[in-house]
């Protein structure tokens, strides 16, 4: 062993292990949709440049969290009808 890392695993770097067929239970669907990952990049963005607002028509102040960008960016992609799961309702 010369201290490289390949030849211990017995694999290349970015070759995929294959396990054999994955159990039903194991194959999570994704939560969001790319459309929904597209416009919360976006609300970060304006974020970012000091553009994004809180508030109905943004009338509110600058958002500063950034899990408040998040959080406007995700209601936005539902009110385009992209794939975000639903709010939790209190």
């Amino acid at each position: 062993m010369d201290g490289n890392r390949s030849e211990v695993i017995g694999m290349h770097w970015g070759q995929i292990l294959d396990l054999g067929p994955a159990n039903e239970k194991e194959i999570a669907m994704a939560r969001y949709g790319k459309a929904a990952a597209k416009t919360v990049r976006s609300a970060m963005r304006r974020r970012k440049r000091g553009t994004l607002k809180s508030g109905k028509g943004g009338k509110g102040g600058t958002v500063k969290s950034r899990k408040q960008a998040i959080a406007i960016g995700l209601s936005e992609a539902r009110k385009k009808g992209a794939k975000v799961p639903r709010k939790k309702s209190s």
